[in-house]
């Protein structure tokens, strides 16, 4: 157990946007209490005014900003609430300009917002599948995006909850991995930022000094989700406590960017892989004491790594293609 003058976000601040319950709750929670970090709790439920914030169960509709909020601070963590619609821009750039007004600096994001609905694409409406998109995708990059400007330059962090690129992952539910796949392509994207953010800086180390990374759990989660899925799906019942997810977002931040940056990887993967975690000590967040949970991601993704990888070639940018035409037409005038 590290003594709290010595864990990792003391003096930092974490925003975990769709933390109201389930596992993003169980982020929230482990950020403040195992990693230090003052937590912004966000997502679009709140309690009614006056409804009781203690003893709420953390996978049912009651569970909201407020109640892990609370839950936090009577631990003796800091936290605030703070309510977001993602599929808002406005209201996501005002949540993480209250973020840094409140505490001063945000060094860590997590995105774990989600609209699910896994079916075929004749069986997924248009509507929904919009819906999904405006909160997966969308959410995420207006999040990513207002957030950029404020996360050091040296130590900023992003979090998605998104999947390891692979083909399976689109059987059954295209609508919904469209969104979840470019979430991870997100990822693949501005971590080459990163990496170029790094090669213009002074000190010619190349060494990316920021890291997004995605992580997918490896085997169900206990969640409203998995006890929905559990009255139609058995193999559902052999779940994970959220603990594992929080116990490898943790891991993560802590590693050095350069390990983590642009990592699609799932939580059993990493805290075996980059913690070295025994299949004993992966097999202890069990739900069930005693089952051994199953995996229902792949044994072994994809390398989506090309030999091109770093040849740029002729780059093109549009910003400065755009500032090229606008100031030729203003030249005409």
């Amino acid at each position: 157990m590290t003594s709290s003058a010595t864990r990792l976000g003391d003096g930092k601040v974490a925003l975990v946007v769709g933390a109201s319950r389930g596992m993003g709750r169980q982020i929230a929670v482990d950020l403040a209490l195992k990693g230090g970090y003052s937590v912004v709790v966000a997502a679009k439920t709140r309690s009614a005014p006056g409804a009781t914030l203690d003893g709420v169960d953390p996978n049912s509709p009651e569970s909201t900003v407020d109640t892990v909020a609370h839950e936090i601070v009577r631990a003796g963590g800091k936290a605030t609430p703070l309510q977001v619609d993602v599929r808002d821009v406005e209201n996501v750039k005002a949540l993480v300009e209250e973020t840094v007004r409140l505490y001063g600096r945000l060094d860590v994001v997590v995105y774990n917002s989600g609209a699910i609905w896994w079916s075929s694409v004749t069986g997924t409406p248009v509507k929904r599948f919009q819906l999904m998109q405006r909160v997966n995708p969308e959410g995420l990059y207006a999040t990513v995006h207002a957030a950029l400007p404020h996360l050091p330059l040296d130590g900023g962090r992003i979090i998605v909850v998104s999947p390891p690129i692979y083909s399976r992952f689109a059987r059954g539910k295209a609508g919904y991995a469209i969104g979840k796949i470019g979430m991870s392509v997100l990822t693949l994207g501005l971590s080459f930022d990163f990496v170029r953010e790094a090669q213009a800086q002074a000190d010619g180390s190349h060494i990316p000094k920021r890291a997004i990374t995605s992580i997918w759990p490896a085997s169900a989660i206990e969640s409203a989700a998995t006890r929905y899925n559990e009255a139609a799906s058995q193999h559902l019942r052999k779940a994970v406590r959220p603990t594992i997810f929080s116990d490898a977002v943790l891991a993560i931040l802590s590693a050095p960017p350069e390990k983590v940056n642009g990592l699609l990887t799932t939580d059993e993967d990493f805290l075996r892989e980059h913690v070295g975690l025994s299949q004993a000590e992966l097999d202890a967040y069990a739900l069930v004491p005693g089952t051994s949970p199953r995996r229902i991601m792949p044994a072994k993704f994809p390398d989506l790594r090309v030999a091109e990888q770093d040849d740029e070639g002729d780059r093109m940018d549009s910003v400065t293609l755009r500032a090229g035409k606008d100031g030729t037409a203003r030249s005409k005038l």
